[in-house]
């Protein structure tokens, strides 16, 4: 059964409807992701592709990867 993901909500939104897509991305890089705090502020207006480029991740990388955890990309 596939998920859907959708990258221009924000990563706040994401983590809450869905906190399987938290663990996908600390993963990836984002550490802070599992910060409460960090979450609560930054999450809150921060996207996947915005922190991506923030983190010097590539985007291409964390889509294969949700790709490959069964999930379909909204962009």
């Amino acid at each position: 059964m596939s998920k859907t993901i959708d990258f221009s909500k924000s990563v706040y939104e994401l983590c809450k409807q869905d906190p399987q897509a938290a663990e996908i991305m600390r993963g990836l890089g984002f550490e802070q992701i599992t910060n409460t705090a960090s979450l609560n502020t930054v999450g809150r207006f921060m996207t996947i592709p915005k922190g991506a480029v923030m983190k010097g991740i590539d985007l291409d990388k964390i889509k294969e990867e949700f790709s490959r955890k069964g999930y379909i990309i909204i962009e």
